[in-house]
């Protein structure tokens, strides 16, 4: 297997507080990623210029990709061939500086679940290198917004899903970094959590910064998204502006179907067993 390519992106002087994104610049770029589990390919080769400052929406029917594309994107999982750029920085060669440039917010999320929510929220910050008082009032306001306040002496163990999710989201934000991953955000949350993230997260795109988020809901995507990017099968099979993927289909949902090739799917006679309950 060829070795991964290095970038040769060099420090610009950053102080913990995120810069004005760069118009010059995406905010992720990826080459020729691979990814193969046994002689499953998860991911074959895509390349990806994500915009910096836009809420991005990679979409895709399970198994598609998304989550391995996002955990190689983010440094949780290692390429097999390929190389990803993050405010110009490589996620392999250079990990400290593109860590300190990302929030993560990945599915299955784990936490340490015996810290109460303000204690975890006090451990990340000060494990970002952020000053204690600056990391609590940050932690205070994010506790607030989040309508978390009233739990935030209780043990994360003791959350709720949704609880959970904030609570995570509240971590991956504390350092304001300059793009944001998301895997599934809304997954199994409820719809009063919902409109909060919702909230948030429109609030911190709104400042300039970058979110990229993952979900095979269509509606969703298409009401919070300014960028798409379809996968299907480990490819990008279609990337741009939401109004340029949509085209001239009646919906996002509908010209995904026709991009992955999921249409018009009748179970026709093979389940001439199922209903009929009246005549037992």
């Amino acid at each position: 297997m060829p070795d991964q390519a290095v970038a040769t992106g060099g420090a610009d002087g950053r102080d913990g507080a995120r810069s004005a994104p760069s118009t010059r610049r995406a905010a992720v770029r990826v080459e020729g990623l691979w990814k193969r589990f046994g002689e499953q390919v998860a991911v074959a080769g895509i390349d990806l210029e994500l915009p910096a400052g836009q809420f991005i929406g990679l979409v895709g029917p399970n198994g598609a990709g998304k989550t391995t594309t996002l955990s190689m994107v983010t440094g949780l999982l290692r390429p097999d061939m390929g190389r990803v750029l993050v405010a110009g920085h490589d996620v392999w060669s250079d990990p400290v500086e593109v860590k300190s440039r990302i929030g993560v917010l990945p599915e299955g999320l784990r936490l340490f679940e015996r810290l109460s929510g303000r204690e975890l929220l006090g451990y990340m910050g000060r494990l970002r290198g952020l000053p204690g008082e600056e990391t609590d009032k940050r932690a205070t306001q994010l506790l607030d917004v989040l309508d978390l306040a009233g739990s935030q002496h209780k043990l994360v163990v003791d959350y709720s899903t949704g609880m959970r999710k904030k609570i995570g989201l509240a971590a991956a934000l504390l350092h304001n970094p300059e793009v944001l991953f998301l895997d599934e955000p809304f997954e199994g949350v409820d719809p009063v959590s919902a409109q909060t993230i919702r909230g948030v997260l429109e609030r911190y795109t709104a400042s300039g910064a970058t979110v990229v988020f993952s979900s095979h809901v269509m509606e969703l995507v298409e009401s919070l998204c300014d960028w798409v990017a379809v996968m299907a099968a480990g490819r990008i099979r279609a990337a741009g502006p939401l109004a340029d993927v949509r085209g001239d289909a009646p919906s996002l949902q509908a010209a995904f179907l026709e991009l992955v090739g999921a249409g018009g799917r009748d179970a026709g006679d093979s389940l001439d067993w199922l209903g009929g309950q009246a005549a037992r």
